[in-house]
């Protein structure tokens, strides 16, 4: 019955393909993984240097635990759209102007991928959000086609609601605030906050539009979240989308459990090149520093990087602040003004890429001051370190006010969304930001109560990917339906 039942897990082989942002792939891959850990067949299809960034955790999953996962490279149309070879994700585009060419060079990739999605003949596709013709391809092939939602379902409800209802059009101005009905928090938003694809035509609601027509005709949406998230959301979610939302977060969490199970990394030095980090770390108090760090794409200007520096100074807060390195190559920009006399007993500052999720691991860490990032939330939340909200851009808006509805987060008080992560809003005063860091670090009743509700989150977290937990119950099951869709296909009827 093993063997029988070994033979059929095989028989599901499924195809993912990720898109052109890290925030996008890294999860993406995390489910490829894990699909690959418990028996499918799973073959991820991406550029070359897109591919390199995960390479290494696929090969050490079939040298440890035998999982059957390959990468297909595909070539990327660099010399077609006018790109240096290499550049094939938004980290890498430091303007609007190329990360718009590299979008279109995954449009020219589509048939490509279609041709070898053909040679490959699977049982199933998942694809990211943004290739909505995989839903064609896969009516085409009679197989399942599962869209890849690496955010919330929040966010997703609040879309229905608020393009039927035209809530924005009731009121008086922009920084006026209304409620979204039917959703099972109080949320309230300013017009000021809400996409501008949503109140009106824009170049990129076409590109929206194709999204959700797609999904509402796929086999299914996953989501990297849970219900001890977002309560009573996934529910709301598929009777208003009219299609199944699989909750299977915190996805990292679930990677940690499986890499814990395959190999031993106890000979590894996880802080190698970060050591001075590590080490001033160490002379912190427990909980009593902040995390500054704004994702890989989100561009400040001169003067908000100067009004960040005063308010983070005037907070007189131990705090590790990660640069970009777009922010600190400028000549005449911020950094080579400020970089040196900022740096001092109380301010650690990595430059360029840090170990995000090394650092919120670590006891002196008490909060983490992010634009929402959808990723970020989730590594933050699971190791109980409490946030302070900026919300910029994308669906940042709608997980600031859900963060804050659960008792999980300060909000800093930004109320105007940007088109892209090129920021066009005015700078956010240094006394703002001073505020928000004191009330999270200064030990007062509301911190501790904020401080006490993300420990219990992570608890919860936690519980939810071991088995019998919400997102366990829920990767299971999606798990099964593919299996079933495969099993269907060719006739043969799952144990």
């Amino acid at each position: 019955m093993a063997m029988e039942e070994n033979e059929q897990s095989a028989m599901a082989h499924v195809v993912f393909i990720p898109y052109a942002m890290t925030s996008h792939i890294t999860p993406l891959v995390h489910i490829a993984r894990l699909l690959a850990f418990h028996g499918l067949k799973v073959t991820i299809i991406a550029p070359q240097h897109n591919a390199l960034l995960f390479q290494s955790s696929v090969d050490r999953d079939c040298l440890f635990s035998g999982s059957n996962i390959t990468v297909r490279t595909i070539q990327f149309p660099s010399e077609e759209i006018g790109l240096p070879v290499g550049i094939e994700n938004f980290i890498a585009s430091p303007s609007m102007e190329i990360v718009g060419k590299v979008h279109y060079g995954f449009l020219l990739l589509q048939k490509p991928m279609e041709q070898i999605i053909r040679e490959l003949n699977p049982n199933c596709i998942i694809s990211d959000m943004f290739f909505p013709w995989t839903v064609d391809l896969a009516e085409e092939l009679q197989i399942p086609r599962f869209s890849f939602q690496p955010a919330t379902f929040i966010h997703q409800c609040a879309w229905v609601f608020i393009r039927e209802l035209k809530l924005y059009e009731n009121v008086a101005s922009d920084s006026e605030s209304f409620l979204i009905p039917g959703l099972p928090l109080d949320i309230n938003m300013k017009v000021s906050e809400i996409e501008d694809f949503l109140k009106g035509e824009t170049e990129f609601r076409k590109t929206v539009d194709d999204v959700l027509q797609a999904e509402i005709r796929s086999h299914g949406i996953i989501h990297n979240t849970c219900s001890e998230l977002e309560p009573g959301f996934a529910q709301l979610y598929e009777k208003a989308r009219g299609v199944k939302g699989w909750h299977i977060g915190p996805l990292a969490l679930f990677i940690n459990n499986y890499e814990a199970q395959i190999s031993n990394n106890s000979c590894c030095d996880p802080w190698k090149g970060y050591g001075d980090c590590f080490d001033w770390l160490e002379n912190q108090q427990s909980n009593s520093v902040l995390f500054v760090c704004f994702g890989s794409m989100i561009r400040f200007s001169d003067d908000q990087l100067e009004e960040m520096a005063v308010g983070l100074k005037a907070a007189n807060c131990p705090t590790i602040w990660v640069f970009k390195e777009q922010d600190k190559n400028e000549e005449d920009g911020f950094s080579s003004k400020r970089f040196k006399e900022m740096k001092g007993e109380n301010m650690f500052i990595i430059e360029g890429w840090a170990p995000q999720v090394l650092i919120l691991k670590h006891g002196a860490i008490g909060g983490f001051l992010t634009h929402c990032g959808w990723n970020s939330i989730l590594e933050s939340l699971a190791v109980g370190v409490p946030l302070i909200t900026w919300p910029l851009f994308s669906d940042n808006f709608y997980t600031d006010k859900l963060l804050e509805k659960l008792g999980l987060a300060i909000g800093i008080g930004a109320h105007v969304w940007n088109p892209g992560f090129i920021l066009s809003c005015p700078p956010l005063s240094g006394e703002k930001i001073e505020l928000a860091v004191k009330r999270l670090m200064n030990n007062s009743e509301e911190s501790r109560n904020i401080r006490e509700n993300a420990k219990l989150m992570a608890k919860k977290l936690k519980i939810a990917t071991e088995e019998g937990g919400s997102s366990h119950s829920q990767l299971m099951g999606l798990i099964d339906e593919i299996k079933r869709c495969a099993f269907k296909n060719v006739g043969i009827l799952p144990s």
